[in-house]
């Protein structure tokens, strides 16, 4: 499974949706952050997940090594340099919010 496919099933319980697919429902950025909210106190999580890509990947149990993110942001389309590792995680961590809000229903 990809990793932005473990993460939307996390979410909404189905991996197979695309990540930048047309949407056929969409969902609010506050919905995700509910979402998100109860899967962190569910975990007991206090972790920066809001605004840190690493937290956010971890919060999903996955790895969050430099080599997970650049395969998530090839997944994700990301056309710049990954060995720029702040830039391509804030856009990895704007484009998880984007792609789960317009997730295919």
């Amino acid at each position: 499974m990809s990793i932005f496919g473990t993460m939307n099933e996390a979410i909404f319980g189905d991996a197979d949706a695309a990540p930048v697919a047309p949407a056929r429902k969409s969902t609010t950025p506050e919905e995700i952050d509910q979402r998100l909210a109860a899967i962190a106190a569910e975990k007991g999580a206090s972790s920066n997940y809001k605004t840190s890509i690493v937290n956010l990947m971890e919060l999903f149990g996955l790895d969050s090594s430099l080599t997970s993110r650049a395969e998530l942001a090839k997944e994700l389309g990301y056309a710049g340099d990954t060995n720029d590792s702040a830039t391509m995680n804030i856009w990895l961590r704007e484009q998880v919010m984007k792609s789960l809000a317009s997730r295919s229903a």
